[in-house]
């Protein structure tokens, strides 16, 4: 993903005890994620991003007994909500969302568009933490992570890949956010046990920038282990790519453990991979050395005589050099695929052993 738009991004908590404050819940807990979701909002906003993309659940309150779509992107002009005397209103890119939509058609997704979809807390929470203002364009994307069937968390990955898609097309500048997690079971016998040590597994696959990873996660272990949320942070890891959080941070309480993940440094620069594809000014040794690998009378003919052997080849005078002298570690210098040369020597070296 090194030409994509997507800037950074965020994995946050939007638990409604951060606005309504019940004697239960730590003040300490509270403000160190709030603290975290500040500074994650500070870098994030330092991207001057074109577009802030919100990824959250709906908590059975908007799609529910009407209509439960997988996902649903927001395409009205404005979009508004309020929570614990908390009120939120942000704008909301239309022409854009419904471009976005399209795309997501074109490219084999069927998202649901809503134009009256509120601003709960899901969302409204993150965005305050992060400093989110009424002036910031927000594309609030709704996931469908309560009510069963709910999409695996492997289509959540691909869809937040062609999200990426998308607005690199239209070379929008974009951070993706995503609310939710971690463990916790609201309204059942489980509320008060959340599994930390699941968690603190999740975060250290993803800690070395191993994102992909949550698409391993069956329904039933995200269930089980109070994670149905992470369908939400499954869409931003699909958009994020693979690339290591420039924080993370384990806060948790005695009812839901607050993980908050932040990326803005960009993506690294894809490596080199040891098996590189043929480059066209090396088609030539290549095809030498692959004659000598794989060929018993043209490995004959280059014991022989390798100068002849090699004059049989449009090679430059560099390569052949190295090919007269099997000259492995130069092969792999001037970028030949490795395991050509390395066939081809190995042979070369048998016929010399057995010749003396």
């Amino acid at each position: 993903m090194n030409k994509t738009t997507v800037l950074g991004g965020a994995m946050l908590p939007h638990a409604p005890q951060f606005f309504t404050r019940p004697d239960t819940e730590s003040a300490e807990t509270i403000k160190a994620v709030e603290d975290v979701g500040a500074e994650i909002g500070r870098q994030l906003r330092a991207l001057k991003p074109d577009l802030w993309i919100m990824i959250a659940n709906d908590h059975a309150q908007q799609f529910f007994h009407n209509c439960a779509p997988p996902f649903t992107l927001h395409t009205g002009g404005e979009a508004s909500g309020t929570f614990a005397g908390k009120t939120f209103k942000h704008k909301i890119p239309s022409d854009i969302s419904f471009e976005i939509v399209r795309e997501m058609y074109r490219n084999g997704f069927d998202p649901a568009f809503t134009s009256t979809a509120e601003i709960d807390y899901a969302l409204g929470i993150p965005l305050t933490h992060m400093g989110v203002g009424p002036d910031d364009l927000v594309l609030p994307i709704y996931v469908n992570a309560y009510l069963p069937p709910q999409p695996t968390i492997e289509r959540c990955y691909a869809f937040g890949n062609a999200l990426a898609n998308a607005v690199t097309k239209l070379g929008l500048r974009t951070v993706v956010c995503a609310s939710g997690g971690m463990s916790h079971f609201p309204g059942t016998d489980r509320y008060s046990n959340p599994e930390l040590a699941f968690d603190n597994s999740v975060l250290d696959r993803m800690r070395d920038g191993s994102l992909k990873s949550l698409i391993g996660y069956t329904a039933n272990q995200l269930d089980d282990t109070g994670n149905i949320e992470l369908r939400c942070w499954g869409m931003a890891a699909g958009a994020l790519g693979d690339r290591k959080p420039d924080v993370m941070v384990m806060n948790p309480s005695w009812h839901h453990n607050y993980a908050s993940l932040g990326w803005w440094t960009p993506p690294a620069a894809e490596a080199t991979p040891h098996y590189p594809n043929i480059r066209p000014e090396l088609v030539q040794v290549t095809a030498a050395l692959h004659a000598i690998a794989h060929d018993a009378n043209a490995r004959e003919a280059y014991h022989a005589n390798p100068q002849a052997f090699a004059d049989r080849y449009q090679v430059t005078p560099e390569q052949r050099e190295a090919l007269v002298k099997m000259d492995f570690p130069a092969f792999v210098a001037m970028g030949a695929h490795p395991l050509t040369p390395f066939l081809a020597n190995m042979h070369v070296e048998r016929m010399r052993r057995a010749a003396r």
